[in-house]
């Protein structure tokens, strides 16, 4: 199989499983470190031409991480494209043996079955925690309804504030996310590369909680650890 993919959690669960299979990757694409394989552009402006070249067997997207027009030229060029969606982390393991099994993978990767088992009967955190996500500023933006984010965040005990808004990505004023007085402000460092100077200092008061953006949000290898890192920042943060 040849494989590209648009989508570097996939990148990353292929490479992990079948790493000659992956021919193109995206600029995105950071794990593994020094994975060989040919550059094709971003999630959002893949140069099509770069992929077609490739003559790739399979290309592997995400409905949230790539733009339809996209995919859909590759289709009309006679590509096959398989598009995930993953809302959930129950999703994400069924999602991720679909991929894998389209790329050639002969078996279920162990690796695959340790992430499972790391999110099975997590242990009750001693109490729920309201939290604050953003994702961007210039504008503030955070997770809203229906993401994988904040799912993860849900089965470790954190209820982010915007899960019910009609919008999975909303903007809202700093004010108004100061003013919700969440118990930590959860900032990730992606999408948005929020750091310890950069970030925390716009919510006065308030607990914040850097915390790992591949871990929060990547669906793949990363998962087996997601549970204790992500733990262990959220923990730290509550203190």
């Amino acid at each position: 199989m040849r494989v590209v993919s648009l989508v570097p959690s996939l990148t990353e669960a292929v490479a992990a499983t079948l790493p000659c299979a992956l021919v193109g990757v995206t600029d995105w694409c950071t794990h593994p470190p020094g994975l060989e394989a040919v550059r094709i552009g971003g999630t959002k402006n893949p140069a099509v031409d770069r992929i077609l070249a490739l003559a790739p067997d399979l290309v592997i997207a995400n409905e949230e991480e790539n733009r339809a027009p996209d995919l859909d030229a590759l289709r009309a060029a006679g590509l096959g494209v398989l598009v995930t969606e993953v809302r959930t982390v129950p999703q994400a393991f069924r999602e991720l043996d679909r991929v894998l099994t389209a790329c050639g993978a002969p078996a279920r990767p162990g690796w695959l079955d340790r992430a499972e088992a790391a999110w099975t009967d997590l242990p009750e955190p001693p109490a729920r925690t309201t939290a604050v996500v953003p994702v961007w500023r210039r504008p503030w933006m955070v997770l809203g309804r229906d993401t994988f984010a904040g799912d993860v965040l849900a089965r470790l005990g954190v209820d982010h504030v915007y899960a019910g808004h009609p919008d999975r990505y909303p903007r809202a004023p700093l004010a108004e996310l100061v003013a919700a007085a969440p118990d930590l402000v959860v900032l990730p460092d992606e999408p948005y590369r929020f750091t310890a100077a950069d970030g925390p200092e716009a919510f006065p008061g308030l607990s914040c909680a850097l915390v790992s953006g591949r871990h929060l949000t990547w669906y793949g290898p990363s998962l087996t650890e997601a549970p204790r890192v992500l733990g262990e920042a959220l923990a730290a943060a509550r203190r």
